[in-house]
């Protein structure tokens, strides 16, 4: 039986759109400035609904050539000139998955997320009652996955190790990091689906400040440790 989260969640797309919203209009989320050096991208929570079936976001296993090649991740990627997060947002989700959305189905965003790889991250928090359009593009995806809220808001899901136990996916250790060290994260959503920072790190934020409303001081993610292999 898979475990429960403690608190209730939305029924529904309209009901998760009135939670997020609310919730998010009330983060103060923290922004990394503009500077030179500085490159941005924005990624999207993008959570649906399917008819009968649970609400989910949107995680994607990237296509095994290019940047992150075969990682975890969320829809999206780098700003082009002159654009905002938003419009990126927008733009790569259509690009990488076929999903056609407009500005007024974005809820808010989450903490700039500064990445080990140079990026800026803008994660922004997106709703669609409508997923039929959804065609991965293979040059940019291998796989798409839909996350149950319920999975994402469990219990055990997070889970904290020794940095040096973390791992890209198979034998995950079961001992958590000594209290008081600084452990690293391990989103764990499936038998063969572990998530670390920077996506990790994101998944985590959204889980605790719009599913759960955990108060935003005790959300911060801009310090989560990123395995080495996400350092490009």
């Amino acid at each position: 039986m898979e475990p429960t989260p403690n608190v209730p969640l939305p029924g529904s797309i309209d009901e998760f759109r009135v939670l997020a919203h609310s919730r998010l209009a009330g983060f103060p989320r923290f922004e990394v400035s503009d500077a030179p050096g500085v490159r941005r991208a924005a990624v999207v929570l993008c959570v649906v609904e399917e008819p009968g079936g649970p609400l989910s976001v949107i995680v994607i296993k990237r296509a095994y050539r290019g940047r992150n090649a075969g990682q975890w991740g969320l829809p999206g990627g780098r700003l082009d000139e002159s654009e905002s997060a938003e419009q990126a947002a927008l733009r790569e989700l259509h690009e990488e998955l076929g999903l056609c959305a407009r500005p007024d189905d974005l809820l808010g965003a989450l903490d700039d997320f500064p990445a080990a790889s140079g990026f800026t991250i803008t994660p922004l928090v997106l709703a669609l009652a409508d997923a039929a359009q959804l065609r991965p593009n293979p040059d940019e995806v291998h796989s798409v996955h839909l996350v149950d809220l319920a999975r994402l808001a469990a219990e055990d899901t997070p889970r904290w190790v020794r940095a040096e136990d973390a791992v890209r996916q198979a034998e995950l250790r079961d001992d958590a990091a000594p209290a008081g060290a600084a452990g690293l994260l391990q989103m764990r959503l499936g038998p063969e689906m572990t998530i670390h920072a920077p996506t990790g790190a994101m998944l985590w934020q959204f889980r605790e400040v719009v599913l759960l409303g955990t108060d935003a001081a005790a959300a911060r993610v801009a310090h989560f440790t990123q395995p080495d292999w996400t350092h490009r």
